[in-house]
Parts: C-alpha cells; structure tokens; sequence
C-alpha cells in the first residue's frame, strides 16, 4: 500500500498537484504552506531583451496584465507545467528545462541568449548575471499559519516539496512542534531541494524531472523503501 501523499504547495497549484495524484492512484492530504500573492511590478521594455526566463507557473497565474506586453519574447521555460502555462498566456516556448533555474539559465546560455528576462517570485534561485540581464518579481509567497494538529496530520506520508522554501519552513516547523521526522518521508521537485533537508526523515527522494509525474514516481519508489 503507498502512504497518502502531503501536498505542501500553496493554491491554486496545490489543488492541481492533488487532481494529478488522485488520478495517479494516491490517497492526497492538502497542507499549504504557504499563500501566493500578486506584487505591483513595472514591465520592462521589450525591446531591450532577447528572451524570458520562467521558472514557475506562478509568474504566468499572477503576473497580471503586464505579461501581454512581452508575449513577443521567447520562452525558456523550466519543466512542462510552467511551458504549458506560458503557452496559454500567448508566449513561443522555445526551450523546457529538465533541470532547475540554473539549468536552464545554462541553456540559454548555450543558445547565444544574452538579454533574458527573468521574472519569478520574491523568494528567487537566479540573479542577473550570464545570459540573464534583468530579473523582476512579480508574486511573493507568504507563510500561511498552521496549527500543530494539521501537522500532525503528516504522520505516514510522504510529504511532497516543489520549492526549497517549502523544504526549509517543513524543517523549521517541525523543529518548532517537536514532530516525529522518522514517521515522514519527503519526496522533493529537484536533487537541489532534496539537498536542503536535514537528517531523521523516513525517506528522501528527488525527482528525476520538474513535473508531477516524475515527483510520483519518487514517491513510489520510497514507499518500497519505507515497505508500505
């Protein structure tokens, strides 16, 4: 039997990680920790950039009516769900990371961009520099309260961590509430985000790819692990 799923991440993506673990057979316990907000943000000037560089869906779902301005610059978008969404806000996705932020900065690199945008959230991976020339938030994500009994809730599952944010207020809260890591496992978005996380868990494990599918994946292969 695989232990429920702990999806972790704020709304709205959070219910759409749960809709794609349920199809996928899981049994899903939602516990955001976070909330996501719209920041005021000024468009830069289309002109001056060859590129625009995404590393979240959340840029596309609360960047707000200053994306149409820049719908004419092609996309490096980082796994496929933040493509997808790029897709449907009007952009030419050029290029899919199956990495991190990094990754696919590198690629652009790679590919002679020198002038990328990069919008992202408060809480960025990437800084100007390389192939990237400007980077503007455009979304914040702010920790939303949760009572010890809702953590407790994670006793016997895999908790699943899409950010290294998440990763690190997952370890500061259950410091704070005395939780029992050894009966949690954790299956994490990336190597990098796994990397983060402290000893005492039941199991870690990192997906092989930035997308949901592969994030199940780990977490089967941990339920074996553990012998659920």
């Amino acid at each position: 039997m695989t232990r429920p799923l702990a999806v972790l991440r704020p709304e709205p993506g959070n219910a759409a990680t749960c809709a794609r673990a349920a199809a996928a057979g899981f049994e899903t316990l939602s516990l955001p920790l976070f909330a996501v907000e719209a920041l005021d943000w000024d468009v830069p000037d289309a002109a001056q950039h060859d590129a625009l560089i995404l590393t979240s869906a959340n840029t596309l779902r609360f960047g707000g009516a200053g994306l149409a301005a820049l719908t004419g610059l092609p996309v490096l978008a980082v796994g496929p769900h933040t493509a997808a969404a790029a897709r449907a806000a009007g952009f030419d996705v050029i290029a899919i990371g199956s990495g991190d932020g990094a990754q696919i900065a590198a690629v652009a690199h790679e590919q002679g961009i020198r002038r990328a945008l990069h919008l992202t959230g408060r809480d960025r991976t990437l800084a100007a520099g390389g192939a990237i020339a400007d980077v503007v938030p455009v979304y914040q994500s702010v920790a939303a309260p949760i009572a010890p009994a809702a953590l407790a809730n994670l006793a016997g599952t895999i908790a699943l961590l899409h950010s290294g944010r998440a990763a690190r207020r997952l370890e500061a809260l259950a410091a704070a509430v005395g939780l029992d890591r050894s009966r949690i496992a954790v299956a994490a978005f990336s190597p990098a985000i796994a990397s983060t996380l402290g000893a005492g868990w039941a199991g870690v494990a990192a997906a092989a790819a930035p997308d949901d599918a592969a994030l199940f994946a780990a977490a089967r292969s941990l339920s074996t692990a553990t012998g659920d």
